[in-house]
């Protein structure tokens, strides 16, 4: 199966694109910008597109967002990590994302800052094929695709003025 083939079958992103589907739900979902000590930051490829960008997902029922962070980092990255603080918050209505379920759901995105605990990144081989930590000069030749790089661009900014509203 190609990852055109792929992506037909499961989940679509759509970014200020004329063709994307209507939302029908506004859904919230938690993305970890985790730093290592050399300053790396951790990526995730994802299996159903091959593109790589933070590891997160959407809140469960009963979930905090900084709980949601370190569930999904742990699930798609194998890194135990501690939320830090609050890159920002993202609510594009030009941004919905069609599930594998049919379900189009409009982003509403908290991305945290974190740094790791324990472990070494690997993808869970159900939503991520692999993780890494990546240098911050080689982020460009990753195929980050829009919003998810402006997310990273805001994490790795150094600007700690408060969050961002988008």
């Amino acid at each position: 199966m190609t990852t055109i083939d792929r992506i037909a079958s499961s989940r679509r992103p759509y970014f200020h694109d004329p063709a994307a589907p209507p939302a029908t739900v506004v859904v919230p979902s938690v993305f970890c910008a985790v730093r290592d000590t050399p300053g790396r930051l951790l990526l995730v490829r994802r299996c159903d597109s091959g593109t790589w960008e933070l590891p997160g997902g959407q809140v469960d029922v009963g979930e905090t967002a900084e709980q949601t962070a370190v569930r999904e980092t742990m699930e798609e990255a194998g890194v135990a990590v501690e939320v830090t603080g609050l890159v920002g918050l993202f609510t594009d209505p030009g941004h919905v994302v069609r599930s594998a379920g049919g379900t189009v759901r409009q982003q509403f995105v908290v991305v945290l800052h974190a740094r790791p605990v324990a472990g070494t990144p690997h993808g869970d081989a159900h939503e991520t094929s692999e993780a890494a930590w990546v240098e911050l000069a080689d982020l460009p030749g990753r195929g980050i695709e829009p919003p998810i790089d402006g997310w990273i661009a805001r994490a790795v900014s150094g600007d700690q003025q408060g969050p961002q509203l988008s």
